[in-house]
């Protein structure tokens, strides 16, 4: 099944150019002078421990092995999502041969060729941490994967999860405040999900663990039968009963659900710089252009359009705080790289 065509172009989002990565330089013959078999294409649709389970794009047939070995040193080169080529040594035995090129990328989670991703976070139980929110949007809108966010557990504040969604609403996302237990608000998004997924998309989920990502999905697509762990009440965090991201087929597409986490490393991404940073933020960079000054930074300026729209609430104060600390952080990493001091790694 192909996956929809969509072109992007900073470093993670895109090896436009690149050539296939290739495990071996690949002839007809295997590495021990045996004649090679067949190429078949696939879909990853799950890896665990250097095993990866795939679905044939022509047949629709799972096939389970192992990458040639130059992919199985490059640690993560071979992604869920990824398409590649699989091919037969002439012994029967199927290996990934190459890893052909991506439309985009993520780190974490570890994931490539996306159409789309929901953030989830819930009201309460456990309390949403806007910061790690703001975080993850960020790199998704700067690797342009259209990002919405839902906000779960409705039942039990309805209010408060109103007022969540309709913060990201203002700053440009699509949001959804919803219930799983009760069913308040899926169809809406049960529609999105849908038009995401047509023509092979893939459409991946994730947030914090405890957040009821499993139990969305259950809700949306009974069939899926995902595993859902209570939250622990000694430690107010979910049993992350997702271990691994995979993707499951689904309504003419695959979704991924993704083990849940509760911090980014943002040093650990060099894609990103202190000029991308206000593109990032949909709300900032509609506003662009507005401030008195050309290099504006929008944190101490006089005549700032960004500050000016906070001021008067146009811009949600949780939003313009993450700016400023991403900002901050992005400056002194530059720094660092540059031989300057204080470290990056101490301003986490």
């Amino acid at each position: 099944m192909a996956g929809k065509s969509r072109s992007a172009g900073s470093v993670h989002r895109t090896e436009k150019g690149k050539p296939n990565l290739q495990a071996d330089q690949i002839s007809e013959k295997g590495s021990e002078g045996k004649q090679m078999g067949k190429q078949t294409d696939c879909l990853v649709l799950r890896g665990v421990g250097g095993n990866y389970e795939m679905q044939s794009e022509q047949d629709g047939r799972r096939i389970f092995c192992r990458a040639r070995g130059a992919l199985r040193r490059d640690d993560g080169i071979v992604l869920v999502g990824d398409r590649v080529t699989v091919e037969e040594d002439g012994m029967g035995a199927e290996v990934i041969a190459s890893v052909k090129p991506r439309r985009n990328r993520l780190i974490r989670p570890p994931l490539a060729n996306l159409d789309g991703f929901l953030v989830v976070a819930a009201v309460r139980d456990p309390a949403p941490i806007l910061d790690t929110v703001d975080k993850l949007l960020v790199i998704l809108t700067h690797n342009r994967i259209p990002a919405t966010v839902v906000i779960t557990k409705a039942d039990l504040d309805g209010t408060g999860a109103e007022s969540l969604a309709d913060l990201y609403r203002r700053a440009g996302y699509a949001a959804y405040a919803l219930s799983a237990q009760t069913g308040e608000g899926l169809e809406a998004l049960r529609a999105e999900v849908s038009g995401r997924l047509q023509g092979g998309g893939i459409l991946a989920l994730g947030g914090a663990s405890g957040v009821g990502k499993s139990s969305l999905l259950n809700a949306l697509y009974p069939a899926l039968g995902l595993d859902t762990g209570a939250l622990s009440r000694k430690t107010a965090r979910g049993k992350n009963t997702t271990r691994a991201c995979a993707l499951f087929p689904l309504d003419g597409g695959y979704i991924a659900d993704t083990p849940g986490f509760s911090l980014l490393d943002f040093l650990r991404f060099d894609f990103l710089s202190c000029g991308d940073l206000a593109d990032a933020f949909p709300e900032i960079a509609a506003r662009l252009g507005g401030c008195r000054y050309g290099d504006c930074r929008h944190i101490r300026e006089e005549e700032c359009a960004i500050r000016r729209a906070v001021a008067a609430g146009e811009i949600a104060q949780s939003r313009y705080a993450c700016y400023c600390n991403l900002y901050e952080l992005l400056r002194q990493k530059e720094r660092s790289a540059n031989g300057a001091s204080p470290s990056a790694r101490n301003l986490v």
